[in-house]
């Protein structure tokens, strides 16, 4: 089994998201591409992702659907 990305957005959204998930014992791996901080001159953030494992899905998905009708 792999890892599914199960968000893209916002780094403030996404450490929300990871928080709630991993409260519920969901392992959440984050993904932040972000290069601002090798190149300063560059001010386009680029959206940050959350993975979870494929077999924990059927956990996560409630907490997923629960989190994005709150935003």
């Amino acid at each position: 089994m792999g890892l599914i990305k199960i968000f893209s957005g916002e780094e403030i959204l996404a450490v929300s998201l990871k928080k709630i998930l991993e409260e519920s014992n969901i392992m959440v791996v984050i993904r932040n591409n972000n290069q601002a901080n090798v190149l300063p001159s560059i001010t386009s953030a680029k959206a940050v992702e959350l993975f979870i494992q494929e077999t924990d899905f059927g956990k996560a998905n409630p907490v997923i659907e629960e989190f994005r009708l709150s935003i």
